[in-house]
C-alpha cells in the first residue's frame, strides 16, 4: 500500500508541475487567453512550451531508466551513463558526424552517436569484466577515467579541426533550443523504456551473475548486451537532442531504491516518474533563478546531483558498516570487510 501511495504521489506531482511549467518562461502565457483562442499564445504553447515539456519528461524518464539498467546489470549502484562512459562516447560520435558529414541532419548525427555510445558502453563493461578484484567504488572510477580519455580525444579533435564551437551545444545540456521539429528524436526513449520493462526479469537474473543465469536458462551475454544497448541508445538519443546531462541516471535509481528495493521491475515505473519529476524541477529552477535569462539544466542538475551523490555515498558506506557489524555480532566472529558491487561482472 505504501509503495502504491508513493507511485501515486509521484504521478500527481508530475502532472501538476508539468502544467505549471507550461506557463513558466520569458513570455507570459495566460490560461484565459489561451482558452479564448489567441493564436499568438497558442503558437508559443505548441511550438515551444509543449515540445520543451515533452523533451524534459522523455529526458528524465530515459536517463533514469538507462541508469537503472546499467546498475542492475553491473550490480553496482554507482554505475550510470555518466560513470560508464556512455555520454562521453555519444559526444564522440556526434563529433565524428560533424567531421565526416558536416551537412548531416539530426538523424545522421544520431546514427553516429548511437554506434559510438553502444561501442563505448560495451568496451567499458568488457574491461570491467577483466578486472579480477573490484569493489563498489572502483568500478565507477574506472568508468569516469575511461570517459575522461574519450572526452580528451573528443576535445583534441575538436580543437584540431576547429569544431569546438559546433560541438559546444552537446557538451552542456539545455532545453532552450528545443522547438517543434527539432526534438522528436527523443521519442525513441519511449519504445526503449517499454522494451526494458519487458526484459526486466531477465536483467535481474543476469545481474546475479553468469553461473546463476546459466542455471536458470537465461543467455547471459545476450541479455547483458541487450540491456547495455538499450541504455546506450536511450542516452545517445537524449544527448543528440538536449546535450549532456549528468547524474540523473546515477542519483534517481539510488533514491528510489531506498524506498522500493533493488528489483528493476518493481522500481522501474517509480524510477521513471521520479526521474521526470527531478529533471522538470531542475529545469523550472534554471528558468526562474535569473529570469528572464536561463541557466543550463546541466548546471542545476550538477549542483543538486553532486550534493545528493555525496549524501548517497556516505549513506551506503554507513549502512554497509552497520550490516557488517550486525553480521559479526550475530555469528560471534570478527567483522570481515566484503567485496561487493560489480561481482556479477
Amino acid at each position: 500500500m505504501k509503495q502504491r501511495t508513493l507511485t501515486a504521489v509521484l504521478a500527481c506531482s508530475l502532472v501538476i508541475l508539468s502544467i505549471v511549467s507550461l506557463f513558466v518562461g520569458v513570455i507570459d502565457l495566460n490560461l484565459s487567453t489561451l482558452l479564448s483562442g489567441d493564436l499568438e499564445q497558442l503558437e508559443i504553447l505548441l511550438i515551444s512550451r509543449l515540445p520543451r515539456l515533452l523533451a524534459i519528461l522523455c529526458t528524465g524518464v530515459g536517463m533514469s531508466v538507462a541508469g537503472l539498467i546499467m546498475q542492475q546489470l553491473c550490480m553496482n549502484k554507482f554505475v550510470s551513463p555518466t560513470t560508464g562512459a556512455t555520454i562521453s562516447s555519444a559526444q564522440f560520435g556526434i563529433l565524428l558526424a560533424l567531421l565526416f558529414l558536416p551537412g548531416s541532419t539530426l538523424w545522421g548525427r544520431a546514427l553516429f552517436a548511437f554506434v559510438a555510445a553502444v561501442l563505448g558502453t560495451w568496451l567499458f563493461v568488457w574491461f570491467i569484466q577483466r578486472i579480477q578484484f573490484k569493489d563498489m567504488i572502483m568500478v565507477p572510477l574506472v568508468g569516469i577515467m575511461f570517459g575522461n580519455v574519450i572526452g580528451g580525444i573528443t576535445n583534441f579533435l575538436a580543437f584540431k579541426y576547429e569544431m569546438t564551437q559546433a560541438l559546444s551545444s552537446w557538451l552542456v545540456g539545455h532545453f532552450s533550443l528545443v522547438l517543434r521539429g527539432r526534438y522528436e528524436l527523443v521519442y525513441l526513449v519511449l519504445p526503449l523504456v517499454i522494451l526494458a520493462f519487458l526484459f526486466a526479469n531477465h536483467f535481474n537474473i543476469v545481474g546475479m551473475g553468469k553461473d546463476f543465469s546459466k542455471n536458470l536458462g537465461v543467455p547471459y551475454n545476450l541479455v547483458l548486451f541487450l540491456g547495455l544497448t538499450i541504455a546506450a541508445l536511450i542516452t545517445a538519443s537524449i544527448v543528440v537532442v538536449v546535450g549532456s546531462i549528468s547524474y540523473i541516471g546515477l542519483i534517481v535509481p539510488n533514491v528510489v531504491a531506498m524506498f522500493k528495493g533493488d528489483k528493476i521491475r518493481g522500481t522501474l515505473a517509480d524510477t521513471a516518474l521520479f526521474g521526470a519529476l527531478f529533471v522538470l524541477v531542475c529545469d523550472m529552477i534554471g528558468r526562474a533563478v535569473i529570469a528572464p535569462y536561463e541557466l543550463p539544466i546541466e548546471l542545476i542538475v550538477g549542483i543538486l546531483g553532486s550534493i545528493l551523490f555525496v549524501g548517497l555515498l556516505f549513506y551506503r558506506l554507513r549502512n554497509g558498516r552497520k550490516a557488517i557489524r550486525l553480521k559479526a555480532h550475530g555469528c560471534g566472529c570478527s567483522p570481515v570487510p566484503e567485496i561487493n558491487g560489480g561481482d556479477a561482472l
